[in-house]
């Protein structure tokens, strides 16, 4: 059946709010230019393979010098929303200490033009552009970097508080443990498997940090965080298809929920002892857990799951491979 946009939108509810996103390392381009400093993907997108036919962000969409056109077409397209994230190394390029005047002015311009044109602005302020300096210290590996992303979070609201709607501190921890430390595919490129834990709980509490600092400078918008989200659907019948599934939900989805919105991790994990390879205070999970005024998730798809090929002994069941689609 065809429809016209035209129709298409008279079907949009009043209410509903229209929205558009993108990350400050996808779009912004300008890497060297007016004091920002290296991020850990500048270094992992430079390797041979790493990004498909070897595209570089040196440039991309071209937004840091781009920014009105880009502001005036989401105004002609009558959008309502947009989320966009702060680049943290260009705003405070070694992670901490100093900030970046010509950084800050950016987004400065940035939230003003997008107030003049009626649109709403919805802050990220972890992207998973970690400062190549804090990703050298162990990046999410150290606990030290979720009390950085705590003072960044300080310093966006001191900066821009009064014209942001919303803030989302951390987008897709699960897509930067797993794909950065746990499988190697994302920066900063290490295949740690189980050993790449400790980087959920590290997010998790930057995630609280920062929440204690935008309400300790009292932003009037709303705070929450963002995940990826994804329903995992057996293969087959195999009851090993469907233990497998549930293990890959624990994993991808509750491993980061629970925390937030129940104050514990899930029971298989605290009951297997997954993270008693490193010691964190209990008011860690208050920290964690306080109440948000939102909670985002990001569907793409769901996940077909089935068990791999076992071959020989098995001494460490956990290791064994699923096959993922």
């Amino acid at each position: 059946m065809h429809i016209s946009a035209k129709d298409l939108a008279a079907l949009i509810p009043a209410d509903f709010t229209l929205g558009v996103a993108t990350a400050a390392f996808q779009i912004e381009g300008a890497l060297t230019e007016d004091g920002r400093g290296p991020a850990g993907w500048d270094v992992f997108s430079a390797k041979e393979g790493a990004i498909v036919d070897g595209h570089s962000p040196a440039v991309a969409c071209d937004h840091y010098h781009r920014m009105p056109y880009d502001v005036a077409l989401m105004k002609q397209l009558g959008v309502d929303s947009y989320r966009f994230s702060l680049s943290w190394p260009r705003i405070q390029p070694n992670g901490s200490g100093p900030v970046n005047p010509a950084g800050l002015a950016f987004y400065d311009r940035l939230l003003d033009e997008l107030l003049a044109n009626g649109i709403s602005p919805m802050v990220t302020l972890y992207h998973w552009d970690t400062p190549l300096a804090l990703d050298d210290a162990g990046g999410w590996l150290n606990r030290d970097t979720a009390h950085r992303l705590g003072e960044f979070a300080a310093i966006a609201a001191a900066a821009y508080g009064d014209r942001v709607a919303r803030w989302v501190t951390i987008n897709e921890p699960a897509t930067v443990s797993t794909n950065g430390y746990t499988m190697g595919l994302h920066s900063p490129g290490e295949a740690l498997m189980l050993n790449a834990l400790p980087t959920v709980h590290h997010q998790l509490l930057g995630h609280g940090l920062a929440m204690q600092a935008l309400r300790a400078a009292g932003v009037p918008g709303e705070i929450g965080m963002t995940n990826v989200y994804s329903p995992m659907v057996p293969n087959s019948i195999n009851p090993l298809d469907w233990m497998s599934a549930g293990l890959m939900d624990i994993a991808q989805n509750r491993l980061y929920a629970d925390p937030v919105l129940t104050g514990q991790y899930p029971d298989i994990i605290r009951a297997a002892k997954f993270f008693g390879s490193f010691d964190h205070p209990d008011e860690d999970m208050e920290i964690i857990s306080q109440p948000l005024d939102f909670y985002g998730l990001n569907y793409y798809m769901p996940t077909k799951v089935a068990v791999g090929p076992v071959t020989g002994r098995c001494r460490r069941p956990w290791r064994r491979p699923w096959a993922v689609t």
